[in-house]
């Protein structure tokens, strides 16, 4: 592992965003609702931009934090940055930052993502008294709008083309929804998959597209692997310790918040997922579970956030302000990706409804069936909240 590039950004960052073609990174203000834009060159990074920068520091924890903190999405072809903080929705581009227009003024629209053809900006929840229980499409050319299915934390593509995945989350459980990577508005389809309680990270795919992560939740510091396109699990674990349970201890407490919840990405070689850790180390970690290697990245500060570059590398941050490229190398999209979307939409359609007792649901190990959640009255100590919940609920019924 070769350091590339080096800069100390002023600024601790919790979260990297590198745009999906071009040598752009988008990095979060842990002290504002702030992002700071990088631009990076062989031996070189150099910040040309920012969004927020003025703003004032975090003032509370929590849910306010939470509100406060702005989301962006990078266009899929062009250098425009798109940021939305609850209250207006900018667009950064080296030139200058600009407001959108046409975008309603709800005050509430929480998560942006751009459309694959960049043409339509997607916004959630659309906001209103019914608002949270969908979103707004935004035609960029026309101004013109619509509703479109509820979604939250993020839209991913699929690095082969062809797919989409996002998140449908609530406090029970969590669904992972995909979408065809056409048209305007999502349209999730029947099979899905169910996670444990809320909180999550969106999916982020290794670059052969065969397998995919999910970093949360919001009660312990859990990272999932399942198969694409079967979907299943081949890999759960907590970083650092697990939850001892309500109420919680503040040691244990103060140690998990020290893993950044944006700490996870795959590298070149497939089923390799790349993980920062508190200690300032990067561990590579076998998805078989047969072998992990570790290095030290950032001596003496902690990984605050990780992600990888188009082109390949890491790109590492840390408590201390470093922003570091990192050579690991990262294999493309393989003809098995297309195949693999071809084979996961072949075994399902299009939602009529997007309701748990209506899809076809797996938690990557079991699965259910329309109407089998209708039938479960009995839950054991082992099985997730949700479903002990869902029997509990038939049960009474």
């Amino acid at each position: 592992m070769e350091t590339l590039a080096q800069i100390r950004s002023g600024a601790t960052l919790e979260r990297l965003l590198c745009h999906p073609r071009l040598p752009l990174i988008a990095g979060w203000d842990t002290e504002r609702p702030a992002i700071r834009i990088w631009e990076y060159a062989i031996g070189q990074l150099r910040e040309i931009g920012a969004v927020g920068v003025d703003s004032t520091v975090y003032d509370a924890a929590g849910y306010d934090r939470f509100k406060r903190t702005p989301s962006a999405a990078w266009h899929p072809d062009e250098p425009q940055l798109v940021v939305a903080d609850g209250n207006s929705t900018a667009c950064w581009t080296p030139a200058n930052t600009s407001r959108i227009d046409g975008v309603p003024p709800t005050g509430y629209h929480r998560n942006v993502a751009f459309s694959p053809d960049g043409r339509t900006l997607w916004l959630s929840p659309a906001g209103g008294e019914e608002g949270w229980e969908s979103s707004i499409t935004l035609d960029l050319a026309s101004g013109a709008t619509a509703i479109g299915p509820r979604w939250d934390t993020g839209v991913v593509a699929y690095p082969g083309g062809g797919l989409l995945a996002t998140l449908q989350s609530d406090q029970g459980a969590t669904l992972v929804l995909f979408s065809r990577d056409t048209g305007p508005v999502l349209r999730p389809m029947r099979r899905a998959l169910v996670l444990d309680c809320d909180g999550y990270e969106i999916p982020t795919f290794s670059p052969d597209g065969r397998h995919f992560a999910v970093r949360g939740n919001a009660y312990d510091n859990s990272l999932e692997v399942f198969e694409f396109p079967g979907l299943r699990r081949v890999l759960g674990l907590t970083l650092g310790e697990p939850s001892p349970g309500y109420p919680y201890p503040q040691e244990w407490l103060d140690r998990m918040r020290a893993w950044s919840r944006h700490n996870v990405a795959f590298g070149a070689f497939p089923g390799v997922l790349w993980i920062g850790t508190p200690d300032g180390a990067v561990i590579g970690l076998e998805i078989d579970g047969k072998r992990v290697t570790e290095f030290e990245a950032l001596p003496g500060s902690a990984v605050t956030a990780l992600t990888t570059a188009a082109t390949g590398e890491l790109i590492i941050a840390g408590r201390d302000g470093t922003l570091r490229v990192l050579s690991v190398g990262r294999a493309g999209p393989s003809e098995a990706s297309t195949a693999a979307v071809t084979e996961f939409l072949a075994r399902t359609s299009e939602a009529r409804v997007v309701d748990m007792d209506q899809l076809d649901l797996t938690d990557g190990t079991r699965t259910w069936q329309p109407g089998d959640l209708g039938t479960v009255t009995e839950a054991s100590e082992s099985d997730p909240s949700w479903l002990k919940i869902q029997a509990a609920m038939n049960r009474l019924a």
